[in-house]
């Protein structure tokens, strides 16, 4: 049986010739695939650390999750989709809203873990009618809408949290891994965000030295602080488990958390279509086995007191800068993950990372998440003069990125991604059964369940690898 965990090394396994990628199934040296694995680590680090916090749950419980999430995720898809699993951001607004109404952590993971059932459901029913019900649903117009929004939409956490906590430090790190990815050659071009973060690290450090504590936001107050605090690090245990605690139901949270379920598979569905535009792969046949990994992998951490799970968007950004799309790398990362759960001295260590270096790294990896979207236009030669395609699509990216919500009732509200998703995919679909004949003909849905992603022949017309 295939699970797509044995690769074939990669050239010399050392330096990739300029242009050229690494595929699912290869793999550098493995020095070198620890060392990706390590920056996938970090950039989803910062998310999966946050995202359970403001959750009220156990950060270290989250990381060590993340990793046995991406093992049950790679095995699932056979290693051909290569992605991480992380804590799902979705969540965040769910879970205050759940602990507003008098609810606890057990209550928040229980509620969770309906949804992770609803979408393991959801993945099923695609593998069972097949991909062209999801491309029915999210044509090209659509899904890179929803690519775009995801992406744009983590803008505010950089303009917000990070960027203004040391504006210089960040420009900086913004400056020098800009550099990195486009100046330097061979491997180290392809570590250039882990090397940003080193970089940043350095910087703070030095800084401080320098010129001592910064006045700047932390927290939404402003205060006197170092840019680089190790005090936690010395506090922190080297060897310890996290947290545990199993999940309690409540109907009432419940219905709050069940419509993220839509944002989830809207992700997914962007998240496979993405990550085949990059490896020029046909993944339709795995979409489905996306979806019930994801719901399966997070039914798993939300039973034993973690949080949900989702197909990551920061990691799809150090593919798009290191064009490595080595599974290899994502179970280095997975293995790491679930070590460093178990260490919360290393969380401490990453979580000391200076706001300002993240704000640097952020503003170019999401940046480059959010114009993976219109690459997916580019792609399906979607056009945007056509009424149909454009509306939707504007209404939805500006709802996503601007925040904007939509309350329901006193203890229920959407917006952002998951508001932003609901109106692309029925602002189409509604306007598309009004719109007259000429327009639709522009966009024909794509009801075979198959899409062309280049002109070069990796997919044609019938849904044929030209390669096979």
């Amino acid at each position: 049986m295939n699970l797509g965990v044995r690769w074939t090394l990669h050239g010399d396994g050392r330096t990739p010739a300029p242009g050229a990628v690494v595929r699912p199934d290869e793999r550098l040296s493995w020095p070198r695939t620890a060392g990706l694995g390590a920056q996938h680590v970090v950039a989803m680090f910062g998310a999966s650390f946050v995202a359970p916090v403001l959750m009220g749950l156990d950060p270290n419980l989250a990381i060590m999750m993340s990793g046995v999430a991406t093992m049950i995720f790679l095995l699932a898809t056979r290693g051909r989709v290569p992605s991480y699993l992380g804590c799902s951001l979705s969540f965040v607004g769910v879970a205050a809203a759940i602990r507003a109404s008098g609810g606890d952590s057990a209550t928040v993971t229980g509620a969770v873990f309906v949804v992770g059932v609803a979408l393991f459901l959801s993945g099923l029913a695609v593998q069972r009618f097949g991909a062209r019900i999801i491309h029915a649903a999210m044509p090209p117009i659509v899904t890179g809408a929803v690519v775009m929004l995801i992406g744009f939409n983590l803008a505010p956490v950089t303009a917000s949290t990070y960027w203004p906590q040391d504006q210089w430090t960040a420009l900086l790190v913004m400056l020098f891994t800009g550099l990195a990815v486009v100046c330097l050659r061979g491997f180290f071009s392809r570590i250039a965000i882990f090397l940003g973060l080193l970089f940043g690290y350095l910087l703070s450090w030095v800084l401080d030295r320098v010129f001592g504590k910064i006045n700047s936001p932390v927290g939404g107050e402003v205060v006197d602080h170092w840019r680089l605090d190790l005090s936690g690090v010395g506090q922190a245990e080297w060897i310890g488990l996290p947290s545990f605690h199993a999940p309690a139901f409540e109907w009432s949270a419940i219905l709050v958390a069940l419509p993220v379920v839509i944002a989830l598979i809207a992700e997914n569905a962007g998240h496979v279509k993405a990550v085949g535009e990059m490896t020029g792969d046909r993944l339709d046949d795995k979409l489905g086995t996306a979806i019930a990994a994801d719901g399966a992998a997070s039914m798993l951490s939300t039973a034993v007191g973690g949080p949900p799970n989702t197909t990551y968007s920061e990691n799809i950004g150090v593919m798009a800068a290191t064009r490595v799309y080595s599974t290899a790398a994502y179970w280095a990362a997975a293995v790491f993950a679930l070590l460093f759960g178990l260490c919360p001295k290393f969380g401490a260590v990453v979580a000391a990372i200076p706001g300002g270096v993240l704000g640097g790294i952020t503003v170019i990896l999401y940046g480059m998440i959010g114009l993976l979207g219109a690459q997916i236009w580019i792609n399906a030669k979607v056009d945007l003069r056509n009424p149909l395609n454009l509306v939707p699509a504007a209404a939805g990216i500006i709802i996503g990125v601007g925040g904007v919500s939509l309350k329901i009732t006193d203890d229920f509200e959407l917006g952002g991604i998951a508001l932003g998703t609901i109106v692309v995919i029925t602002g189409y679909h509604v306007l598309r059964a009004f719109a007259p004949a000429h327009l639709k003909s522009e966009e024909p849905l794509l009801d075979a369940g198959t899409s062309s992603y280049d002109e070069n022949g990796t997919g044609d017309a019938n849904g044929k690898d030209a390669r096979a």
